[in-house]
């Protein structure tokens, strides 16, 4: 059968400093091709698995289940949801709906997108240039407007904290934010 992985590639080798007393043997390679009750017994023979085997096998089997009742949920009500979508949006559906239409319309978006630019390459110099202004009579800034900017300060940074959040997995440690 195929294998997986070579049994011993230089990243299974051990590092040289390593007495041999601490040496794991080579992990053995992995036919592409196991049944899952065949993985089970071999995760348990090499002591991956913290669950005993039996277990295992009832919860791949009770996953099993679960995939084959969505799978069977999808195939009953995918075709009312399609169906139901497409008359809510039919305005926005071009006629004839085909590959090449598709790929026209791709291109469209992208020429119409490159052709605003210059339009907002304007409007950022306009808002800059506000900002110059409003500091420049920084002096004349009323508390309510300092109080509204100090306010959008502080929800920009708290959306960024949020970000940063959700990018390491919504875990609160890890990073010193």
């Amino acid at each position: 059968p195929p294998f997986a992985h070579p049994p011993f590639s230089p990243r299974n080798l051990p590092h040289p400093d390593t007495p041999p007393s601490r040496r794991r043997p080579p992990p053995l390679p992995l036919p592409l091709d196991l049944h899952p009750r065949r993985i089970l017994l071999l995760a348990s023979s090499r002591g991956f698995a913290k669950v005993p085997a039996a277990a295992m096998a009832a919860r791949l089997a009770q996953l099993r289940t679960k995939a084959a009742q969505a799978a069977e949920f999808a195939s009953k009500h995918g075709g009312a949801y399609y169906k139901e979508a497409m008359e809510k949006n039919k305005q926005y559906v071009v006629q004839p709906p085909t590959v090449e239409k598709c790929q026209e319309l791709s291109k469209q978006l992208f020429y119409t997108r490159l052709a605003s630019l210059p339009g907002r390459y304007e409007a950022f110099w306009k808002e800059l240039d506000g900002v110059k202004q409003i500091w420049k009579n920084r002096k004349e800034i009323k508390v309510e407007d300092l109080g509204i900017a100090t306010l959008f300060g502080v929800e920009l940074y708290a959306w960024f904290c949020v970000g940063e959040i959700a990018g390491r997995g919504f875990t609160l440690t890890g990073y010193k934010v």
